[in-house]
């Protein structure tokens, strides 16, 4: 009996080694990066459904709004990534960076994506208090020191501040 329950663990210890590693050959860090960001995003609502039922303050509209707030989010990173294909496309194209070896793969997705995840993970901790579990300071104050590094990339300012 012993040995059937090591080649079930085995098997299923298989299989997930492959999953994860056709995973990352797809998709490679940038994949895991959008899942844990996808992940996130699903417990931070759902996290946020039980933090507003637990308070008796539980509505659908609410819920429609977390749901709206979310696939805002998702635009922003498409936006993201085409932003980064457009970049590369273009910095592919200029003969002297081509010539020099200079390659450009990807910056603004990964760090609008490190930024949505500080910011989701912040958002479960806080609904984690709303459902009266204790948070450590520190780990409130470690999220929000993340989503401050990802914010602080150094763009020249325009004059009028518009797009």
């Amino acid at each position: 009996m012993r040995m059937e329950h090591n080649n079930i663990f085995l098997a299923a210890k298989t299989v997930i080694v492959a999953v994860c590693g056709a995973y990352t050959a797809a998709f490679g860090w940038l994949g895991w990066l959008i899942l844990a960001w996808v992940v996130c995003m699903v417990v931070d609502w759902i996290s946020g459904s039980a933090e507003a039922a637990a308070q008796g303050e539980w509505s659908s509209a609410a819920a429609r709004a977390g749901i709206w707030h979310k696939a805002g989010m998702i635009l922003v990173v498409i936006v993201a990534a085409v932003a980064d294909c457009v970049l590369a496309l273009a910095l592919q194209n200029i003969p002297a960076l081509t010539a020099a070896g200079f390659e450009y793969t990807t910056l603004i997705l990964p760090m609008v994506l490190v930024w949505y995840i500080f910011t989701e993970l912040g958002s479960i901790a806080e609904n984690a208090t709303g459902m009266g579990a204790p948070v450590p300071s520190w780990l409130t104050r470690l999220l929000a020191a993340g989503k401050r590094a990802a914010e602080k990339i150094d763009l020249p300012d325009d004059d009028d501040n518009t797009l």
